[in-house]
């Protein structure tokens, strides 16, 4: 156990310092960008994971990739030069004066917040000729930074506090680690990541685009990515019936009352879509299924021998996300979820919960995930504290944590602890997936629910006749196809596996003369249920084979002479240089079992 502690003091002491480095290398930046630019205007430069940034105003400047190295050996003079980083305070009024008399807007703009906040004073530090306003804390001085652990990454937009009704700045993005080569790991980490970009590869393969006309976040499926969406819905709904779900559909708008019920518009009347008025009714996009799914239970009287109740719907939602957050299929306005909502007493609770994980894992597992290595879970709890987010009930939210917690302890799963991450109606477990680039992003969530059963006034009668409430189990099994279809991409390099890939067997005629016979093998694999394209252009062989790698499909079958005297097929696995010959009926039974498996 000591050993554990000092292991633990030792990570935490190295990403302190790690910290440190990347808040003194913004600073550092900055005075770089004033000796080569000294009309800029600082907005913020902090810390992020892996690095840092500062968002600069350089006025009629206009800066290029190729301006990065400028400030780069800038930056490098400084560091090699040794200076201190000098921490100094001055009062609220004459850090006002100051900045009003530098014309540095923005963090004028910053003081006035703080006075605003209540202080009575800020920090400067001062590094050789340069002063910036800055809580820090930085390093003793820039000799403390390592040698080719950093770069510059990278220019951005970002709107000054993220509105776009401000101006545009320019934000410079920053590398930085402990030692070059965790740098280095990085940097070839970005690149793999690059090349698996889901925008990148779904272009490539033909699986979705985006119209202006259309609109911002709003996706448009092709045949084939529609294929990898139906194959999700069918592997859902298929899984969901197992284990005792019913599926349903309800409404995508409802009138605004029922979001106002549930509590729910307060909290999202930010993202949501407005109202529409018509007739005498005000109705607006669903954001969230969960009140529609609280009215059908509602619909009848409920008895204990009914619980718990699994309603799911593959539903689609709407959410207004900023554009300048919009991001290929992770981000958009309009998306589709396995959602579902267990209605059940509080004694059945952790059961239900082992159930959804199992199934969150079943799922993991189909698609070749990991646990603690693609995903983890984390615990997001409430904040006792903050009785605006969240509902005034501490000892529900006790009770509820605590059988979270209790039940990713008993299955023995990883996760950690996130306070101020709950719902406001209670705590949830999020299902947080790698992404390929490194980075952690919640792909789906089990929410524990004390509070929509009172709003919605939910019950049902016990073994003695009397009402009780019951509470309810949030959950999603994959999550939003859209976001998942995106992992998908990334995380198979677009080569998926034969279940979810849109064409299965690519048939390629070595003439025209094989065109025929081409057609009627590619029937024959079509009435088998697999999905079949052929390839008999009037061009190469060669020059065919090459766009069938490159669509990545799993088989290639290559039809000349030889094949059609013999029957047999020449099948080339995907990745494989060499061709294997085969029966075409053991090739078919090979195929159709790793699509039933979903192998």
């Amino acid at each position: 156990m000591p050993e554990k502690n000092d292991k633990s003091a030792d990570a935490k002491a190295k990403a302190d310092k790690v910290e440190l480095t990347r808040h003194s290398l913004a600073h550092v930046m900055a005075a770089a960008v004033l000796k080569l630019y000294p009309k800029t205007k600082f907005a913020i430069g902090p810390a992020v994971d892996n690095g840092f940034y500062y968002d600069l105003d350089f006025g009629k400047d206009k800066l290029g990739d190729g301006d990065l190295l400028k400030v780069e050996e800038e930056m490098k003079k400084i560091i090699k030069a040794n200076l201190p980083f000098e921490k100094s305070a001055l009062p609220i009024a004459k850090a006002l004066a100051r900045e009003k008399k530098s014309g540095q807007i923005y963090k004028l703009e910053m003081i006035k917040d703080l006075k605003k906040a209540g202080e009575e004073s800020v920090s400067y530090y001062k590094l050789g000729e340069f002063e910036d306003l800055c809580r820090g804390p930085h390093l003793k001085s820039t000799e403390q930074i390592q040698n080719g652990s950093w770069k510059l990454e990278k220019l951005a937009g970002a709107y000054w506090r993220g509105s776009e009704k401000n101006k545009m700045l320019t934000r410079i993005y920053g590398l930085a680690f402990s030692t070059r080569q965790e740098l280095e790991n990085h940097i070839k980490m970005m690149a793999e990541a690059e090349k698996r970009d889901h925008r990148k590869l779904g272009k490539e393969l033909d699986l979705f685009v985006f119209s202006e006309i259309v609109g911002k976040g709003l996706p448009l499926l092709t045949p084939k990515g529609t294929v990898i969406r139906k194959e999700l819905e069918r592997f859902v709904l298929e899984e969901e019936g197992k284990r005792g779900y019913q599926h349903v559909v309800t409404p995508n708008l409802a009138r605004v009352d029922l979001y106002k019920k549930s509590g729910h518009y307060p909290y999202y009347k930010e993202t949501m879509y407005p109202v529409m008025k018509v007739d005498e009714e005000e109705l607006i996009l669903r954001p969230m299924t969960c009140p529609h799914h609280f009215e059908l239970y509602n619909s009848r009287p409920r008895s204990y021998r009914e619980l718990p109740v699994r309603l799911a719907e593959i539903a689609h939602q709407y959410r207004y996300e900023k554009s300048g957050e919009l991001s290929g299929l992770t981000r958009v306005r309009m998306f589709c979820l396995a959602d579902a909502h267990i209605v059940c007493a509080k004694e059945q609770a952790e059961d239900e919960i082992k159930n959804v994980l199992s199934l969150i894992d079943y799922a993991n597992e189909v698609f070749g995930l990991k646990k603690n290595i693609d995903y983890r879970y984390r615990l997001s709890l409430g904040d006792r504290d903050d009785n605006k987010k969240y509902y005034k009930d501490d000892a529900a939210w006790e009770a509820a944590e605590g059988v979270l917690r209790s039940t990713l302890q008993k299955i023995k799963a990883p996760f950690f602890e996130a306070k101020g991450e709950a719902a406001f109606y209670g705590p949830k477990i999020d299902v947080q997936m790698k992404k390929i680039n490194g980075q952690e992003e919640t792909a789906f969530t089990v929410q524990y629910d004390f509070v929509m059963p009172k709003r919605f006034a939910m019950k049902y009668i016990d073994q003695e006749g009397k009402e009780r409430e019951p509470i309810v189990i949030h959950r999603s099994s994959i999550g939003c196809f859209e976001r998942t279809m995106a992992f998908l991409i990334e995380h198979y390099a677009g080569a998926f596996p034969v279940w979810l890939s849109p064409v299965q067997v690519k048939i390629v005629s070595v003439g025209a003369a094989h065109a025929g016979y081409c057609q009627k093998l590619a029937q024959e694999m079509k009435d088998h249920g697999m999905r079949v394209e052929v390839d008999d252009a009037d061009e190469t062989v060669g020059n065919k084979i090459r766009k069938a790698v490159a669509e990545k499909v799993p088989y290639m079958l290559v039809v000349g002479d030889r094949e059609m005297a013999s029957g047999k097929l020449a099948v080339r696995d995907r990745g494989e240089k060499q061709a294997r010959e085969m029966e075409k009926e053991k090739f078919v039974e090979e195929v159709k079992e790793k699509i039933k498996e979903r192998k």
